[in-house]
């Protein structure tokens, strides 16, 4: 642990003022040598109140593995990066170079990163950017709907941290207070000889703390943010532990699927009518049911039509 993590503990544990003379007793340090690292804490997001006679920790937003994991996902398995390309690469690469899984991928920034169908999408710094790799070594017909899985895992994480109830449009999209707050993409790479899935990658991008008006003026209408108010009342960390707590506890509960039971009750498309393009062909109708393996069943007037997430995209709901 070097000096900075040691002194950041030291704070965190202390509610109160910890003086430089305690703290350099404590590490054997100048309190010279304490005072530099604070201002190194500092320079990388931490909040740090200077007194005369000491230093006080307040509560930052900076990404920390130590804080995100869980038993499903140590810290030898988390990795930061102050900007990327997209997290959904970085876990690509990470596949390639046999990265052991599952293992997630964190960036503050991101330059390229994109949702379904390649579209590009507003992603500024200081939101949630991440992927998470697994290796589920699984027939397409034996795997689990992860992106479902997720879905539910993020909509009941934003839930307990907001107080407030989100909504999931089918199939990838979570909504709050009648904005889109988060899209989901998943991608899976097959193993041609034995027919096994061999990874699948899972990307997330949340708006976690935006003002309404640093949208685009074409976004503003329909994109939001879990806290779009200064000062959120939890931090990023916080909200990473709980939703892959929450996804890996879905996942040990299956073949358990009351999580497509939670997925129905919070899908803002049942009940409406939708229009869709499948094979080149536009067609309108009510969307009356989701099927057990997360397809949408929609009632037209061209007869039943069910909906696979990875064939179409919803055009529009009424």
């Amino acid at each position: 642990m070097s000096t900075k993590q040691k002194i950041l503990a030291i704070l965190r544990q202390d509610n109160g003022i910890v003086s430089g003379e305690k703290l350099a007793d404590t590490l054997g340090i100048s309190r010279t040598a304490i005072w530099k690292a604070v201002r190194e804490l500092e320079k990388m997001g931490y909040h740090i109140e200077h007194f005369p006679n000491g230093y006080r920790y307040l509560t930052s937003d900076v990404l920390e593995k130590e804080l995100i994991s869980n038993k499903a996902l140590p810290t030898s398995s988390i990795f930061i990066k102050e900007e990327t390309e997209s997290t959904m690469n970085d876990a690509k690469v990470a596949a390639i170079k046999q990265q052991t899984a599952p293992a997630l991928f964190i960036a503050e920034k991101q330059t390229g990163g994109h949702g379904r169908f390649g579209r590009p999408f507003f992603s500024p710094t200081g939101q949630i950017y991440m992927s998470l790799l697994l290796a589920p070594n699984q027939t397409f017909a034996e795997l689990p709907q992860y992106t479902i899985l997720a879905a539910v895992a993020l909509s009941l994480a934003i839930d307990h941290h907001t107080g407030k109830q989100t909504q999931i449009k089918w199939v990838n999209d979570i909504y709050l207070d009648g904005k889109k707050i988060c899209g989901i993409l998943s991608e899976a790479t097959s193993d041609f000889e034995t027919g096994q899935i061999k990874h699948v990658i899972l990307g997330c991008g949340i708006n976690y703390s935006i003002d309404p008006e640093s949208f685009p003026e074409e976004l503003q209408a329909k994109a939001g943010s879990i806290f779009p108010q200064e000062n959120p009342p939890v931090t990023r960390n916080q909200l990473i532990q709980l939703i892959w707590q929450y996804f890996f506890e879905l996942v040990e509960g299956l073949p358990n699927k009351e999580y497509i039971d939670v997925y129905r009750k919070k899908s803002f498309v049942l009940g409406k009518t939708v229009q869709f393009s499948q094979q080149g062909v536009a067609y309108s109708g009510k969307a009356t049911k989701i099927t057990d393996t997360g397809e949408l069943v929609v009632q037209t007037n061209q007869g039943v039509k069910t909906l696979s997430s990875g064939e179409i995209s919803l055009e529009a709901i009424y």
